[in-house]
């Protein structure tokens, strides 16, 4: 391959390597697998580059290595299946848990105030930086992160004196029915 060739692949995966990376992730869901995609559809297109006459159709020529390439990858793939004389005990995740701590979340929310509860949900729920916290409320980033502190440590308590009068009532309840009590 001629040293201008080379340059000019260089220059084409310099120029177009965030497009094709997207194009990567649109194929597979892991961002390093979507990487590893990509630069092996790289490898095998660098060896066929002079080949390709009409640059401006090199996107979609690895396009269709990447998707080749997926395709060989998931026939190739190792089954995770093993014969077994006993069948495991199948369990179902219905979602009760997850619903249960999301109630028990907004109800614990709800012994802040209405500017702590706004902070702790823009930076932990919502996921915004402290900076953009602040702007969304009109302060200071210090206030920010004060508030949060403060935030955090009402819901710490919080959570910590459920905990207790739970384990109380539990006790409460073992007396009533005439249980033995366990050293906790």
């Amino acid at each position: 391959m001629a040293n201008s060739e080379v340059l000019g692949f260089e220059e084409y995966v310099r120029t177009r390597q965030e497009a094709l990376l997207r194009s990567a992730r649109r194929l597979v869901q892991d961002p390093i697998e979507a990487q590893d995609l990509l630069q092996t559809a790289l490898v095998r297109t660098y060896g066929r580059w002079d080949g390709i006459a009409d640059k401006s159709l090199a996107d979609a020529y690895l396009r269709r290595v990447m998707i080749n390439t997926r395709t060989e990858w998931w026939r190739a793939r190792k089954l995770d299946e093993v014969p077994t004389e006993q069948l495991p005990d199948a369990s179902v995740d219905d979602g009760s848990e997850q619903r249960a701590n999301r109630a028990l979340l907004i109800d614990v929310l709800g012994v802040l105030a209405p500017k702590q509860r706004s902070v702790v949900v823009l930076r932990h729920w919502e996921q915004m930086s402290t900076e953009e916290t602040a702007a969304a409320l009109g302060m200071s980033t210090g206030t920010v992160k004060s508030t949060l502190h403060r935030a955090l440590a009402r819901l710490r308590q919080e959570l910590e004196s459920r905990e207790l009068d739970a384990q109380t009532k539990e006790r409460s309840d073992r007396m009533d029915r005439g249980q033995p009590q366990c050293a906790a």
